[in-house]
């Protein structure tokens, strides 16, 4: 019996490495000792990591990438071939082969040099030229914003990692790199760039399995989006680094007495919580950072799976465990093939700890995910059955986000499908079925079937029936009753969790009222042709398709839906299939309305007016709409900023991160373009102020009100209302309502109340 006693590296458990800074070269010296004698460090890991490997393509790979970039610069200064190495290197820690590596050395190459994906196949094979092909972005096509182009390049990246996961895997590598030196670039380029690699990259990760890279990508974005933040959480993590070391110190010697007594092979790590893990816990559950109770955690990994029980049992000998804390990921795998026995202890002094039991076959699956056990033999992909469910979840996630057409309803579902917190219920039979944390019986449905989701109308929960809106927790055993015909309720979309349930029922209701639609527009150019007397017989399907392309639809039937929801008129199209037809003598038919004209009936409805203190609002293009701030979310200038046509109301302007946005959005066809007037345009000596509420969770003290509303106050900001309560803890919670100017001025104010002593969290409360 041997044991290892094995401590995580200080900076490795909690602080998030900096940059490397390697200084500036002059000129990019690639015959340097030093970049020369990293890509045979590279070689010589890859060939003690595959011994049988060629390294042959790695290296014609590199020489392809020193001839292509040469003469190029990143923004720190270095040859720009350090970044394709750093992205090779970190492949090799990964294990990956030799087609990955060479894929890795030329990633950016199509992208950023004249080299084309044709030169690389003829080079390299049709392996290295599809991955290549899969993690370079699109730039031949013209996107109408930053969002439509992001959308685009994460679908293509996720349709090409469906035949060869090596796709994702390199663009995690590069990804990484860059986050590791990001402070090189402008302000906003690093907020825009840590801000989607924790919206995708780290959840992407995280359902690969990824834990290692996901951790590392999380905390180094963590520095960029809440700078403030992440200054406070890492001073309190390391005020109190020296105390939690000597405590875990003393854990671990009496873990591995124990595991030598008992005959137990296993070696035993231990680690502090990641400083974004840490942020998150404050956010979710409004505590102090006294109580995060699993800021310590110790790992034991074993041989084989009865070892872990083994170790479960004399853990809790050893120590009183904490009820509610017990976890078996080992018997009910995580959705991305985690498994792992946990447990949290109350140790000497009232100490609370996390421990983490599992085998080292699991622990490399959990470090590395799916890149742990992808092999690749003979230039042929060979997969054990639990990769092939990590596939099958990227099969099905592409196979869903075929069905959506709107770029930003693409990227919203995508972020909930990656990141999901998920609990376990049962059918009847005892199968599995994993839904989102808060998923209702609607969403445990459709993760059966869609059928099932379509034509539910009731269920049971462990026996008992429950409203569809109820709950489910893990454990909970559901039954789902049936009945034909039924289908989708709009109503649903208010409770669903689940991006699959939501795609389904949203796909179904604009089906539905496409039919609907054509009817509409049917009876609409019928009823035209009954006013001017133009027999139907006259007019088929096949005059409305010859005419379509005018209107910018592709059929029949399409045409017909436009009709239908009053994208064009009747008039105007009946006059098309039969022109003349409808001229009154001694009216003027020359302002009949062309195709496609901006004054469709959709704005007519809502054309007219602006509502009092909107007016640095517009919608896209027109400047006489009546257009409102919808008060959910209560956008202000600076916002990121979806329009949706209301009935009769006009057009209600919603902040994109509103969680009632993706509700509303099913009818893509009533989305509308709005923007922010620019500040020239606004009216003269006035500067629009948006009313704005900001809770402050913080220590009950004397003088604390005070400081605070000195904060908001010497920031030339007016205070509409105070309101102050305290929670069952004792904490403070102090809600005002302050009038903003932007964006800009909101996070400024943020700042400074964050900073203030005995300040746990500020947040913005959207709907006042």
């Amino acid at each position: 019996m041997a044991t290892v006693r094995q401590a995580i590296p200080k900076a490795s458990s909690t602080a998030v490495p900096a940059p490397v800074d390697r200084g500036t070269l002059a000129a990019p010296q690639l015959d340097e000792p030093g970049i020369e004698g990293r890509f045979e460090a590279l070689l010589r890991q890859v060939k003690a990591n595959r011994p049988t490997e060629d390294v042959s393509l790695i290296r014609r790979a590199w020489d392809f990438c020193v001839q292509h970039h040469q003469g190029q610069m990143r923004a720190s200064g270095e040859p720009y071939i350090i970044h394709p190495l750093e992205v090779a290197e970190v492949l090799a820690e990964l294990k990956m082969d030799a087609t990955a590596i060479a894929a890795g050395l030329l990633h950016d190459a199509v992208e950023d040099t004249p080299a084309t994906r044709e030169e690389i196949q003829a080079a390299f094979g049709d392996q290295v030229a599809h991955i290549v092909e899969g993690v370079t972005k699109i730039d031949k096509i013209q996107f109408a914003n930053r969002e439509d182009r992001q959308a685009e390049n994460v679908r293509k990246m996720l349709l090409a990692m469906v035949s060869d996961v090596r796709v994702v895997l390199i663009k995690l590598a590069d990804r990484l790199h860059n986050m590791r030196t990001l402070e090189h670039l402008k302000p906003d380029r690093q907020e825009a760039i840590a801000r989607e690699t924790l919206d995708i990259y780290a959840p992407l990760a995280h359902r690969l399995g990824m834990g290692k890279v996901r951790g590392e990508l999380e905390d180094l974005a963590f520095r960029y989006t809440d700078p403030v933040s992440y200054e406070q959480v890492a001073a309190a993590v390391e005020a109190r680094r020296i105390e939690g070391e000597q405590f875990l110190h003393g854990v671990e010697d009496t873990l591995v007495e124990q595991l030598r007594e008992n005959n137990v092979e296993a070696r035993v790590e231990w680690r502090i919580k990641r400083l974004y893990s840490i942020f998150q816990k404050l956010q979710r559950t409004k505590s102090s950072f006294d109580q995060v109770y699993d800021l310590l955690a110790v790992r034991v990994i074993t041989q084989d799976v009865a070892s872990c029980y083994a170790v479960f049992g004399l853990i809790h000998t050893l120590w009183r465990p904490v009820p509610g804390r017990i976890k078996d990921f080992i018997a009910i795998p995580r959705a991305n093939r985690y498994q792992s026995l946990h447990t949290t202890v109350i140790g000497e002094g009232g100490h609370q700890f996390e421990v983490q039991i599992r085998t080292e076959e699991m622990h490399r699956i959990a470090e590395e995910g799916i890149a742990a056990h992808w092999k690749y033999k003979a230039g042929e992909s060979t997969i054990t059955a639990r990769d092939e469910e990590r596939l099958n979840w990227i099969r099905q996630l592409v196979e869903w986000q075929k069905e959506m057409t709107d770029p930003n309803e693409f990227l919203s579902s995508l972020k909930m499908d990656l990141y999901p917190d998920e609990v376990y219920t049962f059918t009847p039979k005892g199968k599995v079925v994993v839904v989102p944390a808060d998923g209702t019986p609607v969403d445990f449905a459709y993760t059966v079937h869609t059928e099932v989701g379509h034509t539910c109308v009731g269920a049971k929960i462990n026996g008992r029936m429950v409203p569809l809106r109820s709950k489910l927790r893990n454990g909970d055993i559901v039954e789902i009753v049936t009945q034909k015909d039924h289908k989708p309720s709009r109503d649903w979309l208010t409770f669903v969790k689940s991006p699959r349930a939501r795609n389904k029922i949203k796909h179904w209701l604009n089906e539905d009222q496409r039919r609907r639609a054509v009817e509409i527009g049917r009876k609409l150019l019928e009823r035209e042709a009954r006013k001017f007397k133009v027999p139907m017989t006259q007019i088929d399907d096949r005059d409305l398709g010859r005419i379509a392309n005018e209107y910018g639809v592709a059929t029949a039937a399409d045409l017909l839906a436009a009709l239908g929801l009053g994208k064009h008129s009747a008039h105007q199209v009946l006059n098309k299939l039969s022109p003349g037809c409808t001229e009154i003598p001694g009216t003027d038919t020359g302002a009949e309305l062309k195709p496609g004209s901006s004054e469709a009936p959709m704005s007519d409805a809502v054309r007219k007016l602006h509502l009092t203190g909107s007016d640095s609002l517009q919608v896209e293009g027109q400047n006489d709409l009546l257009v409102y701030r919808a008060r959910c979310c209560n956008p202000i200038r600076g916002e990121e900023i979806v329009g949706y046509v209301t009935r009769g109301k006009g057009v209600a302007v919603h902040a994109r991160s509103c969680p009632n946005v993706q509700n509303l959005l099913y009818e893509s066809d009533r989305r509308i373009n709005v923007e922010w007037s620019r500040v020239g345009d606004r009216t003269p000596g006035r500067t629009q102020r948006y009313p704005v509420k900001i809770t402050v969770f913080c220590d009950d003290r004397s003088g604390m009100l005070k400081e605070l509303t000195a904060v908001i106050s010497d920031d030339d900001t007016n205070i509409r209302g105070v309101d102050i309560r305290r929670d069952e803890s004792g904490e403070a919670i102090i809600e005002f309502i302050v009038e903003a100017e932007d964006l800009h001025h909101l996070n400024r104010m943020v700042l400074g109340l964050r900073r203030v002593s005995g300040v746990r969290t500020v947040q913005r409360t959207q709907k006042l």
